[in-house]
């Protein structure tokens, strides 16, 4: 009489292991990534065309125009700590992030991190702020560098959710995170109008760039990072 063998239910140990490990990426993450590149790229091109007075200018201004009202209180405070988050100081966060993923020997974890934050940020964004140079909105309210085509803030804002969602968080906590992700994400482009350091156009572009590249780049380590999860 023969006996067909019949699988071992996972022990709690796996079955917690399994709930906590990263996942890896979903085939969406490709056509969503080069949606968001493709978005950038062409705000670019039409911006490039005439940086001074781009067909979507007149919503650039209005919108400028809803962000005029007092800055001060809790909006200042708000404001202020997302301009040192994004800001040189903001790399604190990559840089600890960078930190455990080497005490932890994920290697190839590493060299997505790195991939995606000096080729996004470093490279895409700079190299778009040069190509385009639009000229920023009069009298911005913090210190800024050359060019207001694309935000750096909100490509480092979109990049780091990604890339934290990619290597640290479980696929049971995955949907709070993006949600809380995508919020961030916003307020980081809310307040980098409202400090009058960035067009609305400008932050759109650079949220877009900065969540195309890291998604793209997951998806390009997806079998590495699995392994090391």
């Amino acid at each position: 009489m023969s006996h067909t063998p019949v699988a071992a239910p996972d022990t709690p140990v796996a079955a917690t292991r399994s709930r906590s490990t990263p996942a890896p990426p979903r085939a969406g993450v490709v056509p969503l990534g080069i949606f968001c590149i493709l978005v950038t790229a062409l705000l670019g091109i039409i911006v490039h065309s005439d940086a001074a007075q781009p067909p979507f200018q007149g919503l650039d201004e209005r919108w400028l125009g809803w962000m005029g009202g007092p800055h001060d209180g809790l909006y200042a405070a708000t404001a202020a700590v997302l301009d040192w988050f994004g800001g040189p100081l903001g790399v604190v966060v990559p840089v600890g992030l960078l930190i455990f993923l080497i005490m932890r020997k994920r290697r190839w974890s590493v060299f997505y991190l790195l991939a995606t934050y000096l080729g996004g940020g470093m490279l895409v964004v700079q190299v778009l702020k040069y190509l385009v140079d639009r000229p920023r909105p009069e009298n911005p309210m913090v210190r800024v560098d050359h060019g207001s085509f694309p935000s750096g803030h909100a490509a480092g804002a979109a990049m780091l959710v990604v890339m934290i969602g990619a290597l640290l968080i479980p696929m049971a906590h995955r949907r709070a995170w993006w949600t809380g992700g995508v919020l961030f994400t916003l307020a980081m482009m809310w307040s980098r109008t409202w400090l009058h350091a960035h067009w609305l156009s400008d932050t759109v572009a650079g949220a877009a760039a900065g969540a195309g590249t890291a998604l793209l780049s997951w998806w390009v380590f997806r079998h590495k990072l699995a392994r090391e999860g």
